[in-house]
């Protein structure tokens, strides 16, 4: 857990939220109330975000006390309660919103996740998470990738060298685009795997002679290519798949002994855990 890179992003949420105080609550309710409050579940899944929460909730006010019921990686139902909180109510209704916000998405994250990994059950394949994220949220979702069981790829531009379509077009051809990343590299004393896509069996076998990558992706390949694909790699390459994967036919890509298949949807169109902060009326 990046506690500085998180505290930056606590403290940024907050000031969009805040701005110059909660006028809300600081108009109806006397300074100095104190109360309680349960973090209520809504709906089924995984539960993630509650590590941040309690991140969240110190930020605001390092004196409100926080009971967790139910940690991260759970399975969560309706009525379930995952933690609790007491102390100022004007601190506990400033936090409110980003706690739920940051944990509704990253539960929804988790429970798609999770549902995958476990449509690959009895596979050696994994599923990975791309870089189709919420802007400045990305350290977030694909921790809730991992909550979930999924693997992270690669987190930006820097850490990797993904040779992608548009690269290969550019570069002229994919020896090229290999040769030039291996100049690169060598030129700026970095040390970076290299990934690269393909989109045939003409292409792979041209990656296969060429050498000089850690991992090959696999996009848009049928159920049936990809298999020719695995089998023409002979183990020599890490593979990927990716491309019009969805719930419905992941398990027959898996099948086909690729490595990873890479997922956008686990994050760029999740749905949201319903989830809800409520006081507890003494």
């Amino acid at each position: 857990m990046d506690k500085e890179l998180l505290q930056q992003f606590i403290t940024a949420a907050l000031a969009e939220d805040v701005g110059d105080g909660d006028h809300t609550s600081l108009s109806t309710i006397p300074a100095g109330t104190t109360g309680k409050a349960r973090l209520l579940v809504k709906d089924t899944g995984i539960v993630a975000g509650v590590e941040l929460a309690l991140l969240i909730f110190e930020a605001v006010d390092p004196q409100l006390k926080v009971d967790v019921a139910i940690h991260d990686g759970a399975a969560i139902k309706p009525g379930d309660v995952i933690l609790n909180v007491e102390g100022s109510v004007h601190s506990i209704l400033k936090a409110e919103r980003l706690v739920l916000n940051c944990m509704q998405r990253m539960s929804g994250v988790a429970t798609r996740t999770h549902e995958i990994v476990e449509l690959l059950k009895g596979t050696n394949t994994k599923v990975l998470d791309t870089r189709k994220t919420t802007p400045l949220m990305r350290y977030l979702e694909k921790w809730a990738v991992k909550i979930g069981g999924g693997v992270n790829h690669r987190f930006g531009l820097y850490d990797m060298i993904l040779i992608k379509d548009n690269h290969v077009d550019y570069s002229g051809g994919i020896t090229n685009a290999i040769r030039n990343a291996h100049q690169y590299l060598k030129d700026y004393q970095k040390q970076l795997q290299i990934e690269i896509e393909v989109r045939n069996l003409d292409e792979l076998r041209e990656v296969i002679e060429v050498g000089g990558v850690d991992r090959i992706l696999l996009d848009n390949f049928s159920p049936e290519t990809l298999k020719q694909a695995v089998e023409l790699n002979a183990g020599r390459f890490v593979t990927e798949a990716s491309g019009g994967i969805h719930l419905g036919n992941i398990a027959e890509y898996a099948k086909c002994g690729v490595d990873y298949i890479s997922v956008g949807a686990l994050t760029h169109s999740v749905k949201s855990l319903d989830l809800s902060l409520k006081a507890v009326k003494e």
